[in-house]
């Protein structure tokens, strides 16, 4: 494996339409950070081979890959390839750091070069599969073709159907620096492969690509140069790094890699967490079950299988049906599932009822409350559990009387219908909690209970945090409750996370003004 330092370098390509652009782009990658530009000939929309050549590499402030991908091979260049060769050549004879070439034609490409191939000139022969990744068989045959024809870095990009297609590329990365052979870049395209981008120092890969900006992009997936330095933090990430990450299907719209990340700097955590994009659950936990790969969060649609595919779960997060947190134990490997969701809501309300944090009370602020549900669906069952755990009578409101009572049968509750919610006068500090879709944007002005019927709550929680105060609380906070919002419950699941992941107080302060910075 690759030594303590991390050595992988962030290369930034500029697929720019002119010259000066390409030029301003490589101004911008040094400043942001970037290692290496690599300079897409083929996106040029005029190109004078010599002229242009020239006034690139002269006064270039960064290490340059020449590339002129031909249509064949997913690029833009759509003439003779002699010529696009001999553009190559011309680019290596005049200084380039590195040149990039297809596998197809290295051979002739490097017969052609060995006489005059200057010391400090490295040949990188790449292969580019955009439709799937093979198996590792195939895979360390590729390797072995691109080596032997001369190529002083191997580079491999293939495409994710399934994210587990990237642990076959870091197991050769890992397999060819054993070996002591020559480096490589070894990536997977696609939402499914970001890992593969930013994990790449913790294998071992020679290089990875960042863009400067949304919308650049050389190939499908490539995260922004200011996303791996500062959100992921790429230069910090050695072969001992732990990994966490959250699991869901969509994940790029989640904030969790934000604060988790800022928590683990604040606390100088050698650990990263990352987006997973994941289709099937269990297969992505057999096949990442080394045990660097250390916890997950679990959001939409994995919850439910998250309980089947942990060894042990906690025992309200089985009767809630859903795990959004999962710990790989050190001792023995053994998954272990909890459910942060319902701790973290009912700690927030628990505290509203206070008006404090009253962590140091034995009995709960909750206990002998009458607690109304509003929903009967997964986040409305880990709240009737979480309440009725802490000693709450519970009732389950929602708009199909028969889904409420199922609900209420499993915690010992009453069930009612929304519009018998409604008329519904509870005794005096009873909480009402919203965990439907009721006020989430775009809806904002739905609510789930009239201003009139909110009167008699003493304290009222919405589970929706976009608007981060919906109607439903503003309209709480009017009639003289204290309110309590969902990005509350999110904060402190995510603190919850945190502590099981780490063992370690979570750094609360920092994960609240980051949430601040981007909620």
């Amino acid at each position: 494996m690759a030594g303590m330092n991390n050595e992988t370098m962030v290369c930034v390509p500029t697929v720019a339409k002119t010259v000066d652009q390409m030029l301003n782009d490589v101004g911008r990658a040094k400043a942001a950070g970037a290692d290496v530009v690599e300079i897409r000939l083929d996106h040029l929309a005029t190109f004078s081979p010599r002229r242009d050549l020239e006034t690139l590499l002269k006064g270039r402030l960064l290490p340059f890959i020449i590339t002129y991908r031909p249509k064949w091979e997913g690029g833009e260049y759509e003439g003779d390839d002699n010529e696009r060769l001999d553009v190559l050549r011309l680019a290596m004879e005049m200084g380039a750091d590195y040149v990039d070439v297809e596998l197809k034609v290295a051979h002739e490409f490097v017969e052609s070069i060995s006489e005059k191939k200057p010391d400090n000139f490295k040949l990188i022969v790449s292969s580019h599969n955009y439709e799937s990744t093979p198996s590792l068989e195939t895979l360390g045959d590729l390797v072995a073709r691109i080596q032997a024809v001369g190529a002083d870095i191997v580079k491999i990009a293939t495409f994710a159907t399934d994210i587990s297609d990237v642990a076959r590329m870091f197991r050769i990365i890992v397999h060819r620096q054993l070996k002591r052979q020559v480096p490589i870049i070894g990536l997977v395209m696609g939402e499914r492969g970001v890992i593969s981008r930013i994990l790449c120092p913790k294998f071992g890969g020679f290089l990875t690509f960042a863009i400067l900006d949304g919308g650049k992009e050389s190939a499908p997936g490539q995260p922004t140069i200011t996303e791996l330095l500062n959100l992921y933090r790429i230069r910090d990430i050695r072969c001992d790094t732990k990994v966490y990450g959250i699991i869901g299907k969509p994940v790029g719209h989640s904030k969790s890699p934000l604060l988790h990340n800022g928590a683990f700097k604040s606390s100088g955590i050698n650990a990263v967490y990352v987006p997973l994009l994941v289709d099937d659950l269990a297969q992505f936990l057999s096949v990442f079950s080394a045990p660097d790969f250390a916890g997950f969060s679990v959001t939409i649609p994995h919850k439910e299988a998250a309980v089947k595919c942990c060894d042990e779960v906690d025992p309200i997060a089985k009767s809630i049906g859903a795990v959004n947190t999962i710990f790989r134990r050190p001792s023995d490997g053994k998954l272990l599932g909890y459910n942060t969701d319902y701790t973290g809501a009912i700690s927030a309300i628990e505290d509203a009822i206070t008006g404090s944090t009253g962590k140091n009370s034995t009995v709960s602020s909750l206990s002998g409350k009458l607690f109304v549900v509003i929903g009967a669906g997964g986040a409305g069952k880990a709240l009737a559990y979480g309440a009725k755990e802490k000693g709450a009578r519970v009732i389950i409101g929602n708009r199909t009387l028969d889904r409420a009572r199922e609900l209420a049968e499993l915690v010992g509750g009453d069930a009612l219908s929304l519009a018998e919610l409604e008329n519904f006068r509870p005794e005096d500090g009873a909480i009402v909690a919203n965990t439907t879709s009721i006020g989430m944007h775009p809806a904002v002005n739905d609510t789930p209970l009239s201003k009139e019927a909110l009167k008699h709550y003493s304290v009222v929680f919405d589970a929706v945090y976009t608007p981060r105060v919906t109607r439903f609380l503003r309209e709480a906070k009017e009639a003289g409750a204290a309110i309590v919002s969902g990005l509350e419950m999110f904060i402190r699941q995510a603190i919850g996370q945190y502590e099981i992941f780490t063992g370690l107080n979570a750094p609360e302060e920092v994960i609240r003004e980051t949430l601040e910075r981007v909620a």
